[in-house]
């Protein structure tokens, strides 16, 4: 079993965005491989008013459900929203030294191993490492592998979570590479049945 943290991007839903992450928020109900599952609101293109908004209906959604909701970037919406998890790319963090204070949750994106480093002393309390299979999103870009991801989870004494073409076929191999969960976006967004994507 693992945990799962599923990544939005509403332009590749092709259901109402709110019903998908209502039945994503389901999923750990439906299959025995997942432990749990996380919805990160990662939808950068929007401006941070119109990104509130968005948000504030998907915390609704994941409160129903008893589903943790972990906002991204915008951390002063996040805390007018009473939401105290946060996911942030490292130059946020870095050009605020005090936003770890004010969250229960502080995630990271890191690309290597200094990165992992540098985000766990700046207060992280979780990175996603990537991409570490092929994926589409980085098409043509190397994926860094598991021996990649394997020595982050040996630098920092934080929970990892794998990111980059991971699905359920190769899920197992980060887990066993010492991540604590996997990031899944394009194969839960574009199913129009997400549970469909674990039956494997």
């Amino acid at each position: 079993m693992y945990k799962l943290l599923s990544i939005t991007n509403r332009h590749l839903c092709r259901n109402d965005f709110l019903t998908q992450i209502q039945n994503i928020c389901i999923l750990n109900e439906k299959n025995t491989m997942i432990k749990s599952v996380s919805i990160v609101l990662r939808e950068k293109d929007l401006s941070e008013n119109d990104y509130k908004k968005l948000a504030a209906e998907v915390l609704k959604v994941c409160r129903k459900n008893s589903t943790e909701c972990i906002l991204h970037t915008y951390y002063k919406a996040a805390k007018e929203l009473n939401c105290r998890k946060i996911h942030l790319p490292l130059h946020v963090l870095k050009s605020n030294l005090t936003i770890y204070k004010e969250f229960d949750e502080v995630g990271v994106s890191i690309h290597s191993v200094n990165e992992a480093i540098e985000a766990m002393n700046l207060g992280a309390t979780y990175i996603t490492a990537g991409h570490i299979f092929a994926t589409d999103c980085k098409k043509g870009v190397p994926p860094r592998g598991l021996d990649f991801l394997s020595s982050v989870c040996s630098f920092v004494n934080i929970p990892v979570y794998a990111i980059g073409g991971i699905s359920p076929v190769n899920a197992q191999k980060a887990i066993d590479a010492g991540a604590e969960g996997v990031c899944i976006m394009s194969g839960l967004m574009t199913c129009k049945s997400p549970e469909l994507v674990f039956e494997i």
